[in-house]
């Protein structure tokens, strides 16, 4: 099974956010303890699942009672290194690059959007909320000069491999891209494939089975 460099399982740290998810909301409802079997009853896990993946953050529960929710955020974000932001640039300020930078979300993860980059002169000394957008052209100079190892790419397809190799050539050591194009670049970098167009055909698949099923109890129904 794939690990990170903690020795934590891949599958484990997918599930950390789901888990975040659920207990900011019991936080905010004034839970104080969850037990493991009510997190697994929510997410469709089990709850022995549950417990060894929390065991990863190192924090323990009491027997019959539980953790404490708030312990227990802290420790999941810590694990996940989100309590210490890492800023990013954004490379593409188009309509998805704009809706990124905008996107608050992003820093409860730990994650900063610091500077957008473009080569469309036309939004130079624009802002994406509170996100400068810059020449491409000055992008080298800014990770020199700023130290950031993130590059968020939301350029079209047939830029996306030109673009991510100028951004590994700069120094970037991982990049999170929405671009609709698969990247061949080095095994040292980090890639990151947010794929939107594969996320719709999984899901209109699952849709299309559903209705499919429906059919078929309306049909049971007329006998």
């Amino acid at each position: 099974m794939a690990t990170d460099n903690r020795g934590i399982p891949i599958p484990t740290i997918k599930r950390f956010p789901s888990y975040l998810r659920l207990l900011k909301g019991y936080r905010d409802e004034g839970m104080e303890m969850v037990s493991a079997t009510m997190l697994a009853d929510e997410l469709g896990l089990k709850p022995i699942q549950v417990r060894k993946d929390i065991s990863c953050t190192g924090i323990e529960g009491k027997p019959k009672v539980g953790f404490t929710v708030v312990k227990l955020i802290d420790a999941i974000v810590h694990t996940l290194g989100w309590d210490n932001a890492t800023d990013a640039v954004l490379i593409g300020a188009g309509h998805l690059g704009s809706a990124l930078a905008r996107y608050e979300g992003f820093e409860s993860y730990g994650l900063k959007i610091v500077a957008a980059f473009d080569i469309d002169q036309q939004k130079w000394g624009a802002k994406l909320g509170d996100v400068p957008v810059y020449p491409f052209t000055h992008l080298q100079q800014y990770l020199e000069e700023n130290h950031v190892n993130i590059g968020v790419l939301a350029v079209p397809a047939v830029q996306a491999q030109e673009v991510a190799e100028k951004l590994v050539a700069y120094g970037i050591l991982a990049i999170w891209n929405f671009a609709p194009k698969d990247l061949k670049l080095p095994p040292r970098v980090v890639v990151q494939r947010t794929d939107l167009a594969t996320s719709f055909a999984v899901l209109s698949a699952k849709v299309k089975r559903k209705m499919a099923k429906e059919d078929l109890l309306d049909e049971d129904d007329e006998w």
